[in-house]
């Protein structure tokens, strides 16, 4: 049993009416009256409120697993079985990891009228994430007495790489026009891959009319071709120290992971064979690449099992490891981070040997909280300084996207928000221009 605020506040009013009733016999009284008057109010609402065993049910809806770095829906259920209206306080214990110490709901309960709570959670790392009780604490219309219900059981979610975003980017992607992404793209080049030969039309073009057919129908016949499929597409993550740098509380780890998994799933959609490999002193996962069925569900389990060990990366064991189990010529998407063009050209001969087996493409990240200082305005000489030296760095990661330009390697640079859109697009076009 919990006495409330409401039962101390007239407590004390009853002893400070007391206390005056020193000097004021009628004061006294008085006091002691509402001293006696509050012990029969604690009892009545004490006897109202435990009179009944188990009047409170509470239970938790939740998702297997969460999807990281996006809002995932808590919905708690909360039912009154007393006869008549009570004021509740819900508490869930939720995981220490989100460090949230003041959740609290208040809600009135009619009986047995179900009341629904939803919140939603944003994890900011992968891994298994605990849930504890659902405490009640209840009380009647006079709020003199509260009682606890402790209802639920404890629960363990697993938080994944962002699979929330997978649909979001599906039906965008996946059209037959020229829309892809959050941008458009023109269309260049022919697709290779042979589909169906049918009949000419007006807008057909007439260079791919085919006279053979032609000659055996008696009428105009055209070729028809689609984007080539089956091609080989490897995302290759950088696990090294460089990749542990944050953007809005999430490592550009867990970005290149969250935008591994849609890439994935949209090459799958495009009938691409999809494979995985992660790497830094030493290489990590490895899985081949497939157009299986269960391939996205193995993507999914590996990329949830990536972690690190803060090590500085290995270029040239990449190299060796990628040209040693990846036979056929590849789209290589390498998810890395580069802070210096001298980092680069240490690391570009092994680059290079990776570019001449397959097609490279190379993702590295701006820094956004240099771009938001280099747009604010220095006040003072060292601000200058300051600013010189900003503009300094991101002049150089330019400098580095032309560097690997100048060798023959495709690069991406771009801000952790938008690494996602700009990989797919990216994708999308060396598709579209059949680069691969």
């Amino acid at each position: 049993m919990y006495l409330t605020r409401r039962f101390f506040l007239l407590l004390s009013l009853s002893i400070l009416v007391i206390a005056c009733g020193t000097m004021w016999q009628r004061l006294f009284i008085a006091g002691c009256i509402m001293a006696g008057l509050l012990l029969v109010l604690t009892v009545v609402d004490a006897l109202r409120l435990y009179r009944r065993k188990g009047s409170i049910e509470a239970s938790r809806i939740v998702g297997e697993r969460m999807s990281n770095g996006d809002d995932n829906e808590v919905n708690l259920h909360i039912l009154s079985h007393y006869p008549f209206t009570v004021d509740a306080e819900v508490i869930d214990e939720i995981p220490l990891i989100f460090q949230i110490r003041d959740f609290s709901r208040q809600v009135r309960l009619k009986p047995d009228e179900p009341v629904s709570i939803i919140y939603s959670l944003c994890p900011k790392e992968r891994g298994v994430y605990g849930f504890g009780h659902i405490l009640v604490f209840v009380s009647t219309r006079l709020g003199i007495v509260r009682r606890r219900f402790t209802c639920g059981n404890p629960q363990d979610v697993k938080v994944y790489p962002s699979y929330l975003q997978l649909s979001r980017y599906e039906l965008s992607t996946l059209r037959t026009n020229t829309d892809t992404g959050n941008k458009r793209i023109r269309r260049i080049g022919n697709a290779t891959e042979f589909a169906q030969i049918k009949e000419y039309v007006p807008d057909d073009d007439y260079r791919k009319i085919n006279w053979k057919a032609s000659a055996r129908r008696h009428q105009l016949m055209v070729n028809v071709y689609e984007d080539e499929r089956a091609q080989h597409i490897y995302n290759v993550i950088d696990t090294g120290r460089v990749m542990q740098q944050t953007f809005r509380g999430i490592t550009l780890l867990d970005h290149s992971i969250n935008a591994s998994l849609v890439l994935s799933h949209i090459a799958l959609k495009k009938d691409d064979n999809v494979g995985l490999a992660t790497f830094n002193n030493n290489p990590g996962t490895f899985l081949a690449s497939s157009h299986h069925q269960m391939q996205m569900p193995h993507i999914l389990e590996a990329l949830y099992g990536i972690h690190t060990d803060f090590l500085e990366s290995d270029f040239r064991t990449l190299s060796n490891h990628i040209l040693k189990h990846i036979r056929k010529r590849s789209l290589i998407i390498l998810y890395t981070n580069f802070f210096s063009i001298g980092a680069v050209r240490r690391q570009l001969p092994y680059l290079k040997h990776i570019s001449r087996h397959h097609r490279l493409l190379i993702v590295f990240f701006e820094d956004n909280e240099q771009n938001e200082y280099m747009k604010s305005r220095p006040d003072s000489v060292e601000e200058y300084y300051r600013h010189v030296v900003a503009e300094k760095y991101a002049h150089e990661r330019k400098s580095i996207a032309r560097l690997l330009q100048q060798n023959g390697i495709l690069s991406v640079l771009t801000e952790p928000e938008h690494l996602t859109v700009d990989v797919l697009n990216k994708y999308i076009e060396i598709k579209m221009r059949n680069m691969i």
